[in-house]
């Protein structure tokens, strides 16, 4: 569980807000929300997908020694295999 150590002086406003910001990154928000009420089959096949398509963006964005231009190295160049035939 999160914790905030309020320091000195500061608002309690302030510490609230930070407490909120840990819990919204470490996703414990979205599952007391996911929890609170039931969850419909299609409301939770769309969370899945979403989650899915959000895993997938941030793996393809990682994605080490990728050639930049894939595509388009392919079509301008004939491929070895094409050119005996």
């Amino acid at each position: 569980m999160p914790q905030v150590q309020v320091k000195k002086g500061e608002p309690i406003e302030r510490a609230l807000k930070r407490l909120k910001s840990k819990l919204e990154a470490e996703g414990i928000i979205d599952e007391m929300r996911r929890l609170r009420a039931f969850e419909t089959p299609t409301e939770k096949n769309r969370r899945k997908a979403k989650l899915s398509f959000k895993r997938g963006r941030y793996k393809f964005r990682f994605v080490p020694d990728r050639p930049a231009e894939e595509g388009a190295e392919a079509a301008a160049a004939p491929s070895a295999e094409t050119a005996g035939e």
